[in-house]
């Protein structure tokens, strides 16, 4: 279902305002460019093409997506093949669901240094698994993580955390497979394990500051009140149940992997006369009530601005026996040493969009005929589009 309202129609009432917030500092010109491209977003500002049916004689204008990571119209089909590519990988042993979570006093630091601080949240994750992994008395086996970059609250607001799966076990040194406490029913302790992420995270972070301040002009000042205030406070790890099987991985996977931080289908209203914006969230602190929230149109992009990442940052990482250089040997020594049953996948997929597929006829008789800049297509594009498609018809 189409939703009836847009991020880019956020951005287009208000684009104006945003080209002064670089004067002023307010966004980058990083965070310029990503809105930029999700304004543009299949409209004839980047340009299409004419497609027309050899068959039946339908015409159909399409424009150019952004395809940029940060646009909701533009996750689909990325989704799609990057879960497909996962589910080939997936290991026949339990998986837990693990969220690290970073406090609220490092918020200022992450909106200034947000790759450093990103990076960081990711080093210090998987040194704490691997760390709890290696020990004997928890496992004493090398494991596997994926992890997936979140930074939004419901409500936009700035919250950094990870998405974790990591298997039920891991390989020994001799290769073998070792099963976590009483056969992947159990994982590691949750609270030695936030005490360990904790001193983990700032070890790397003044690792991470100190090789940033090494080759920077600027140079990064951690005060010593905000390290404090951090080892005062618990940091939260949130350890989920064992996924219950394959499904559930898959469809863990489906909706955390390219998620953004609002989709176009939870924003209810755009009031153009008052220039605000309604969206619904779900507020967790009163049992997952859908509310609504409405906010003027400059706090709604500086609050969607703040879950732009930095240029080519990854968000998504692989660790252990599931880095891209070790999981193909790995996979292939556990699964021949562990009964795999065979279990469909009872995923919805979604078809791959074909381009050549007449929505009319429903034939694969699509043709692209003209090629159009943002200029827009040419003052007599009927009549040659259809005197193309005679053409075609009647050699």
């Amino acid at each position: 279902m189409t939703p009836r309202f847009e991020v880019a129609d956020v951005l287009r009432l208000q684009w104006n305002a945003i080209e002064k917030n670089v004067n002023d500092k307010t966004l980058n010109t990083w965070q310029i460019r990503t809105l930029s491209a999700l304004k543009k977003c299949r409209t004839s500002a980047l340009g299409g093409h004419i497609d027309g049916c050899t068959q039946c004689g339908k015409v159909r204008i399409s424009y150019n997506s952004c395809r940029n990571r940060h646009c909701p119209k533009c996750q689909g089909n990325e989704r799609e093949e990057w879960i497909n590519a996962r589910e080939k990988e997936l290991l026949p042993v339990a998986y837990f669901h693990v969220v690290f979570t970073m406090p609220s006093e490092l918020n200022g630091f992450c909106m200034q240094y947000p790759r450093i601080m990103y990076a960081t949240l990711f080093d210090a994750a998987w040194d704490t698994i691997n760390s709890f992994a290696k020990d004997d008395k928890h496992l004493g086996a090398t494991t596997g993580m994926v992890s997936i970059l979140h930074t939004w609250g419901q409500q936009l607001t700035l919250h950094p955390h990870l998405h974790c799966i990591i298997p039920a076990g891991g390989l020994t040194k001799q290769r073998k497979w070792k099963y976590s406490k009483t056969k992947g029913h159990y994982l590691f302790p949750v609270k030695a394990l936030s005490v360990v992420f904790r001193a983990k995270y700032i070890y790397h972070l003044r690792k991470n500051i100190a090789q940033y301040n090494s080759c920077a002009d600027h140079k990064i000042i951690l005060p010593g009140a905000i390290i404090e205030s951090c080892f005062k406070k618990q940091w939260v790890i949130y350890a989920k149940q064992p996924f219950s099987g394959v499904n559930s991985v898959i469809e863990y996977l489906g909706r955390y992997t390219h998620k953004i931080a609002i989709s176009n289908h939870r924003i209810t209203n755009i009031d153009k006369k008052s220039a605000t914006i309604t969206f619904n969230y779900k507020d967790y602190k009163a049992n997952g009530i859908n509310k609504s929230l409405t906010l003027n149109a400059e706090e709604f992009i500086r609050r969607f601005s703040l879950h732009i990442l930095p240029k080519s940052f990854v968000r998504i990482r692989h660790y252990g026996i599931l880095s891209s250089t070790a999981k193909g040997k790995a996979i292939e020594e556990i699964r021949l040493q562990i009964p795999t049953k065979t279990t469909e996948s009872t995923r919805t997929k979604t078809e791959k969009y074909n381009p050549l597929i007449c929505t009319c006829c429903k034939k694969e008789s699509m043709l692209r005929i003209i090629i159009f800049d943002k200029r827009g297509p040419p003052i007599c594009w009927r009549e040659y589009v259809q005197y193309r498609l005679k053409r075609i018809k009647n050699n």
